[in-house]
């Protein structure tokens, strides 16, 4: 992030270069997503006249990126307190999601919600939403002990201080232990995001029509998986520095141990 934003100007806050850099790679990634088509269709056969489609599928593992790893933390937070809790019931269910998940491979896990899942729950999602809902539970496991490690990081002190001055337990957790730790657990978060808009890709397994189903129908279609697959590769290198620079800013905005 440093290097990518480094004509900032020096004389601004750490915090006002961090948030500069959220919003010029934020308008990036809806600027390369809304023109992707247009360099891709001055490109020969295959690619050029399935610009269209190239960037409709980026649009899709963006989207599916960003619903499943808003999905996730929140489901971490939850699991993580759930491997800490008191309750023995609570422990116990919370270790077995993180054990299940962490470790069957994710394409099961999305082909478990989407053939499976109807059979045991009286709902029938879309190819999408079960792609979401595997990726979301699957990067929730692993976010859940990042925010566990990060919990168990802040200092016992800080809660006894909390509780001398009058705070409840829940204020406690909410005002000093929860934002602490979220910062100490943002550097692993900002990864399993990242790794996670590859993991999307899996989701073409169940029909999904995000990046690499279509390089598939393409190379498919065309016999030229050079040129298709360069493509898809390209794309999804560029998705992930764009998402990585983001992560990198908003970790460099949140990080309160280096105000200077």
């Amino acid at each position: 992030m440093k290097a990518a934003f480094a004509f900032l100007p020096r004389s601004w806050s750490r915090e006002r270069r961090s948030a500069v850099a959220i919003a010029i790679a934020l308008t990036g990634l809806v600027c390369f997503l809304w023109l992707l088509a247009i360099p891709l269709s001055w490109m020969p056969d295959p690619i050029g006249p399935a610009a269209v489609q190239f960037a409709d599928g980026a649009k899709v593992t963006v989207e599916l990126t960003i619903i499943s790893g808003l999905i996730g933390i929140m489901i971490g937070v939850v699991a993580a307190l759930g491997k800490l809790s008191t309750l023995p019931p609570v422990r116990w269910l919370a270790n077995t999601y993180v054990w299940a998940i962490r470790g069957t491979p994710l394409l099961v896990q999305v082909l478990f919600v989407f053939y499976a899942l109807p059979e045991l729950v009286p709902m029938k999602l879309s190819d999408f939403y079960s792609a979401v809902v595997a990726l979301a539970l699957n990067a929730g496991a692993y976010n859940a002990e990042a925010i566990r490690a990060g919990i168990l990081a802040v200092h016992k002190g800080q809660t006894e201080a909390a509780r001398s001055l009058g705070l409840s337990p829940i204020q406690t957790f909410r005002d000093v232990i929860f934002p602490q730790s979220f910062r100490i657990a943002l550097p692993p978060l900002v990864n399993n995001i990242v790794s996670l808009l590859k993991d999307s890709s899996l989701a073409y397994a169940i029909g999904v029509v995000e990046l690499l189903n279509i390089g598939n129908r393409i190379q498919a279609a065309t016999f030229e998986p050079i040129p298709v697959l360069l493509t898809t590769a390209s794309i999804y290198l560029i998705l992930t520095s764009i998402l990585t620079q983001i992560s990198g800013a908003i970790e460099r905005q949140l990080d309160v141990e280096h105000h200077h």
